[in-house]
C-alpha cells in the first residue's frame, strides 16, 4: 500500500500499535519500511505527524465510544 491507502489502513490500525498496523498494511514485520513509507505518505498529504497515534482523530475516538455495548436494566426498577 501507498499513499491515501496507507494512511487510511494506518489510521484504522494505529491502536493496535506499530506492529500489527504494519503487518495490517502489508509490511510484514518490516516496521521500518512501514515507518518510512506512512511518513512519506503523510508528507504528500500535508499532514504533520510524528507517531502512529497522531493519526487516531477525535471523530475515531468518539464513533468508538459509540459502538461500546451499554448493559443496563431497562428501567430504574429492574435490576
Amino acid at each position: 500500500m501507498h499513499g491515501t491507502e496507507l494512511v487510511d489502513c494506518a489510521r484504522a490500525n494505529a491502536k493496535q500499535g506499530i506492529e500489527i498496523a504494519a503487518y495490517q498494511c502489508g509490511y510484514s514485520n518490516d516496521v521500518n519500511k512501514f515507518a518510512q513509507e506512512l511518513r512519506q505518505a503523510c508528507e504528500q498529504m500535508n499532514l504533520q505527524v510524528k507517531e502512529l497515534n497522531e493519526l487516531i482523530t477525535e471523530q475515531d475516538l468518539i464513533l468508538n465510544l459509540n459502538n461500546s455495548e451499554i448493559i443496563a436494566p431497562e428501567s430504574a426498577s429492574e435490576l
